[in-house]
């Protein structure tokens, strides 16, 4: 759900979790199109024999499962926005760890933590976002990110 705050609550929602994604699938389709677009035709993602004796399976790329980060929360309507925000633009990363493979097929959910909201310039806000990607039935995120996303209010 789009959590809605105005430039004074800013304080009251730091630390605290800001959205939890519904569960998607990633499946080899998927894999193999993320492959073809990033000329990363690496056996790892788009070759099951050869993957299977290393991964079990083919594993999707790290790149693509960080690219989620984005997508995810606009089309599931969740996270933060400032009220009368204008726009939101993703401004970088600060720090991403890739933790797990994530298989073909698994599915995969974000969990997202504001970490800080700044004001750099009048109607300009940095916003700082921890982002998890939780994978159904395995312990260890595939990856934890701090994402940078630049309000215009």
């Amino acid at each position: 759900m789009l959590k809605i705050i105005k430039p004074s609550e800013i304080e009251s929602v730091i630390g605290t979790e800001v959205g939890l994604s519904d569960w998607i699938k990633i499946d080899q389709e998927q894999i193999n199109k993320f492959a073809e677009a990033t000329l990363d035709n690496q056996f790892i993602h788009v070759d099951p024999e050869q993957a299977e004796p290393i991964f079990g399976s083919t594993i999707a790329h790290g790149f693509l499962s960080l690219s989620l980060c984005a997508g995810i929360p606009f089309s599931q309507g969740m996270g933060l926005v400032i009220d009368g925000m204008k726009m939101g633009l993703n401004y970088g990363l600060d720090k991403v760890r890739f933790l797990s493979p994530v298989p073909v097929n698994s599915e995969v959910r974000i969990r997202m933590e504001c970490l800080d909201i700044t004001e750099k310039n009048p109607g300009q806000f940095l916003s700082k976002t921890k982002v998890t990607m939780e994978i159904k039935g395995v312990e260890k995120p595939a990856y934890i990110a701090e994402t940078l996303s630049m309000f215009i209010v």
